[in-house]
């Protein structure tokens, strides 16, 4: 009987295990967030998945928070890390951006916002160790920005892509080497600066789309304008050299704050964009033109190979992201917002099926 009710437990310990390591069981997050941004690493074969800053449930500038949680795949839960530091008076983000890096977590600039509703955008950035927890402050941007696209390359080097820098759009390509710990400036974006604009890269080419820029006028002051363009770069011998090209949009129809990662459909490299909204929106998830935006289900595709678009299924409709992640071959969103501008704590598997 003794024998018998321990290879039972046995089981459901194995069981239970199974379970636990499976990308498909992913815990949500301990509390809703949207615009927080996102990375997964993998250091001494466990994978990490880590959640920075953020904005709340409520969708108040009160909301908007410096929390940082990270999960283990494999284990059930979420744990908390010390939060984000900052040098700005109003320590909470958003539209940060983070990558992964020789199995570091990296963040960069994102806003705070003030009581007065005014914005100002962070200067300062962060390296984290996955393993001791630990910040170590990276020398300031150049040029402080947020909502801009965040890009690694050869295991070196950041490309942070235009964005927003307090009062306007920046049409910068600002490099990071992760071996100097020194900035420099790249070839420059070619498009109109954007902000809310989405981005992947495999190998040495990086396409960037989307995002929101500026129109100004003689009779009436300036609006925000979605901006339907995709650029291709090519990193060239010197990481600071893109050749840029113009190339087909898939739709017309610009989306603001989706997301891009690059992953293998059918073997081959695909450069991935999935979420976001047709009409760009304030933090709170109502367009500037004072209507509410709902998420988008559309999932473009880009073979980098065959230099075009492939057709690809829908999937689950989601906004307000900064990044994607990859866990075992899935594709998944962490948090965001879904329809009527929920916030939510979900991981959510995006399949990516061509048609």
């Amino acid at each position: 009987m003794l024998l018998k009710s321990i290879s039972y437990l046995s089981s459901v310990a194995a069981a239970a295990t199974c379970v636990a390591v499976s990308a498909t069981t992913l815990p949500d997050l301990p509390e809703p967030v949207s615009n927080n941004a996102v990375a997964s690493t993998t250091v001494r074969g466990k994978t990490y998945i880590a959640s920075f800053m953020g904005l709340g449930p409520g969708k108040q500038h009160s909301d908007i928070h410096n929390k940082v949680w990270m999960h283990t795949v494999g284990e059930f839960n979420w744990q908390s890390l010390p939060a984000v530091p900052s040098t700005q008076k109003v320590s909470g983000r958003i539209a940060a951006s983070a990558v992964a890096l020789n199995s570091n977590f990296f963040v960069f600039g994102g806003f705070s916002v003030n009581a007065d509703g005014s914005e100002q955008t962070a200067v300062d950035s962060y390296r984290i160790d996955p393993i001791t927890k630990r910040y170590t402050k990276l020398n300031d941007m150049p040029v402080p920005v947020d909502d801009a696209v965040a890009l690694t390359y050869q295991n070196r080097y950041i490309y942070l892509v235009s964005g927003w820098s307090d009062h306007g759009n920046v049409n910068l390509v600002q490099v990071f080497d992760n071996f100097t710990q020194r900035w420099s400036q790249a070839t420059p974006f070619p498009g109109k600066p954007v902000f809310g604009l989405a981005g992947a890269m495999t190998g040495n080419q990086m396409l960037i789309c989307d995002g929101v820029a500026l129109e100004y006028y003689a009779d009436k002051k300036r609006e925000y304008k979605s901006e339907p363009a995709c650029y291709l770069g090519t990193v060239g011998s010197n990481a600071n050299q893109i050749d840029w090209r113009l190339i087909d949009h898939p739709t017309g129809t610009a989306r603001y704050r989706m997301a891009g990662i690059n992953t293998k459909v059918e073997g081959k490299d695909m450069l991935v964009f999935i979420g976001g909204s047709t009409n760009p929106y304030n933090y709170n998830g109502i367009g500037y033109n004072g209507a509410a935006s709902e998420p988008n289900s559309k999932v473009w595709v880009f073979s980098p190979g065959e230099k075009r678009w492939l057709k690809a299924a829908d999937s689950t409709p989601i906004m307000d992201l900064r990044s994607l992640i990859e866990i075992d071959g899935e594709i998944y969103s962490v948090g965001g917002m879904t329809g009527g501008q929920q916030v939510s704590g979900k991981l959510i598997k995006h399949p990516i099926k061509l048609q």
